[in-house]
């Protein structure tokens, strides 16, 4: 589809407006409305409010053949900008620092493109506009499969991109199999008992038994897991305390645990729970461990379709098509990956000489925009040659 240039500078519109207005996960109103707005100028039929904020297209070939679903997140994170573009947020401590602009702009540009050529086109076409990705938990996927996302009419194959700042520009990545893992998030409160810091012995110090916990914890990474899986363990928010000499009563620690297996998974919920409250319990004070419930799956892709995907995409002039590594990153693009056989890939926007060297959801990610017209094009031909009927 060598007409992707035409519309390379309405995606890199698109972009930059939705970049200078960011919306919080389940309140991408304003995005919602732009992505139907556009849809319906393609005269692709819209449904709007599906499972939220969300918004599904659906664009139907002149020949038959699958249906393909094609994903976006919508959200932003709450990140204060300190990239300075002249597009940037216009909302403080809101930000797209993880390149769901990006998403977007490039799911309508594959839209234009698919629009454009309807009449050469097998198949269905469904876009699939996300809400809350950046949410866990419930996430926004989950509500919009069960608000009839992938059905009516089923989706025979499912893609989702995602723009990767630790990547070389122009560069797609993926792999077949377990590409993301499953996140687990965790919080241990330690209920000790507070006094004076001038005399600890008189009170069970919540603070002293945290550290200890934290401490661990970091064993059941080197010596309860089995080396060989992958797996991390992670205390990233620890909250307590209110003057310099109170004990307080208690501490909050806040973490995240990442794997690539349900046995793994099981196991590492069990010993972070059981070291936390065997540690606090030595210390005189009480470990109450909470694991949030309906995380995401991890992600896996379909080794079928990932192998047809990659032929695909190394097609594109101008770009490179690799093999990725599995990271600890979690995507709820998983539960997408559930319903229908597909595929989730990377496509590199890391450019030095542009400025484009920080990492995903940094409050100095910058996009090189170039790549955006590749991420459109690539979306558009694996619908177009998914959507073909199997001989």
């Amino acid at each position: 589809m060598s007409d992707v240039k035409e519309f390379e500078g309405e995606v890199i519109r698109i972009r930059r407006r939705i970049h200078a207005y960011p919306e919080l996960s389940y309140k991408e109103y304003e995005t919602a409305r732009l992505v139907a707005q556009k849809l319906r100028k393609l005269r692709i039929p819209v449904r709007t409010g599906v499972g939220g904020t969300g918004v599904v297209g659906l664009l139907k070939g002149a020949r038959d053949g699958k249906v393909v679903g094609l994903r976006a997140d919508m959200d932003a994170l709450p990140v204060t900008e300190n990239v300075n573009v002249p597009f940037k947020s216009k909302r403080p401590g809101i930000m797209h620092a993880c390149g769901h602009d990006t998403h977007v702009s490039m799911l309508l540009g594959a839209a234009m493109l698919l629009a454009k050529r309807r009449d050469e086109l097998h198949g269905q076409v469904k876009f699939l506009f996300q809400p809350a990705e950046e949410a866990g938990g419930r996430g926004g996927a989950k509500p919009m499969i069960e608000d009839g996302a992938m059905n009516d009419p089923k989706v025979d194959y499912v893609f989702g991109l995602h723009i990767s700042g630790t990547e070389p520009s122009k560069v797609f990545l993926l792999q077949p199999g377990p590409l993301l893992a499953a996140p687990d998030t965790f919080r241990i409160r330690i209920c000790g008992k507070g006094g004076h810091g001038s005399t600890p012995h008189e009170a069970v110090d919540p603070v002293f038994v945290s550290a200890q916990v934290v401490t661990a914890l970091q064993g059941v990474t080197s010596r309860m897991i089995d080396q060989r899986e992958p797996f991390v363990v992670s205390v990233c928010s620890i909250h307590s305390g209110t003057k310099h000499n109170i004990i307080p009563d208690e501490a909050l620690l806040e973490g995240t645990i990442r794997t690539f297996n349900e046995k793994t998974r099981t196991q590492a919920k069990k010993y972070v729970k059981q070291v936390a409250e065997s540690v606090s319990r030595g210390f005189k004070a009480k470990a109450e461990v909470e694991f949030e419930a309906d995380e995401y799956p991890v992600t896996v892709n379909d080794p079928t379709v990932t192998k047809k995907a990659i032929s695909v995409l190394r097609k594109i002039r101008g770009t490179r098509t690799i093999e990725a590594k599995p990271i600890m990153a979690a995507e709820d693009f998983s539960r997408f990956l559930e319903k229908a056989p597909g595929a989730f890939y990377f496509l590199g926007t890391r450019n030095p000489r542009k400025g484009c060297v920080n990492t995903n959801h940094s409050s100095e990610f910058k996009v090189d925009e170039d790549v955006l017209k590749y991420g459109s094009l690539s979306l558009a031909n694996l619908a177009y040659e998914f959507g073909k009927p199997i001989n």
